[in-house]
């Protein structure tokens, strides 16, 4: 929706509307129940990861912290996007105000680079503890790992104030938002004119946010691999795949969506391949999580085991 101002020729975008699944009309009561089902899974499944990993003194080590973290985060992620799909889901009223979708975008933005962030430093915790195990608990104490928690939460903040600013500073021709959420490439499609300068600024981004410690990733598993390969003990080789495959797997899931949607070029963008897209690793994504975590994992199996009988 747009205000006019009157005397002067200047037009400003008060509100946007999130067509979402409008296309679908037929099955969003369907899609809201199925949404909302999936937002419970979410919020209980990655709770009880923090449960777990904070009362349970046999995961009291660096990894669980980190996991506990990630879960944390998952929910933060998740409910930046899902609540307000439910709401207009249930109400049929779309519309969301420009500084609601300004702020979507940044908290989204920042939370999807933490993830990176600390994808990567979950990687190196493997890296360290397989690869230096005498210097593990050394390397990765306590206050080591608060602060690169720390740092992947703030490491993002100032690029990702950035790019929602440059975003919503571009004239708009439309308020129309085919999408689910407030994200880029909708709202780059909505701007007059050239948009290839913030084009190029999402690229950049995405290779400082995502690529690099996708990169750092790569390089610990290729160290890790190296070491387990070179281990004498079948048994020993089977528990350091086992504990780093969890890893893997939410990696591959998350920077494989993520990048797919944001390094493709604007000329071949669908709205409905952004769509599913997104739902994939703003939803899918954290709802496996805890799947992934305590299936693959002997210690968060035994911690479930000893919390159901209470």
């Amino acid at each position: 929706m747009k205000k006019n101002m009157g005397g002067a020729n200047l037009t400003i975008m008060v509100e946007f509307i999130l067509l979402g699944f409008s296309d679908l009309p037929r099955i969003e009561g369907f899609l809201f129940v199925l949404f909302l089902i999936t937002y419970m899974s979410i919020l209980i499944g990655n709770g009880l990861i923090i449960f777990i990993t904070k009362t349970d003194p046999t995961l009291q080590t660096p990894m669980y912290f980190f996991i506990g973290n990630f879960s944390f985060l998952e929910i933060c992620y998740t409910s930046v996007i899902i609540p307000r799909l439910l709401t207009n889901l249930w109400s049929q009223k779309r519309n969301i105000s420009f500084l609601a979708c300004a702020i979507q975008l940044t908290s989204f933005l920042i939370m999807g680079a933490t993830e990176c962030f600390l994808l990567a430093v979950m990687a190196y915790d493997r890296y360290v503890a397989i690869c230096k195990p005498l210097y593990y608990h050394v390397i990765m104490n306590h206050n080591t790992c608060i602060k690169l928690v720390v740092g992947s939460w703030v490491s993002g903040i100032p690029l990702q104030i950035g790019q929602t600013y440059q975003i919503f500073s571009l004239p708009l021709c439309g308020s129309n938002l085919n999408h689910i959420f407030c994200d880029i490439p909708p709202l780059l499609k909505l701007a007059c004119g050239d948009t290839s300068v913030n084009e190029f600024s999402v690229y950049a981004d995405v290779l400082i946010l995502a690529m690099i410690p996708f990169l750092l990733i790569l390089w610990s598993y290729s160290k890790i691999i190296n070491t387990i390969l070179k281990m004498p003990s079948d048994i020993g080789r089977s528990k350091a795949f086992s504990t780093c495959s969890s890893h893997l797997i939410v990696v591959g899931l998350f920077f494989g969506s993520a990048i797919i949607t944001y390094l493709r070029p604007k000329s071949i963008h669908s709205a409905e391949a952004d769509k599913v897209l997104s739902l994939f690793y703003t939803i899918v994504t954290p709802m496996f999580n805890p799947m992934i975590y305590s299936l693959r994992n002997k210690d968060v199996i035994v911690a479930l085991k000893k919390l159901l009988p209470k």
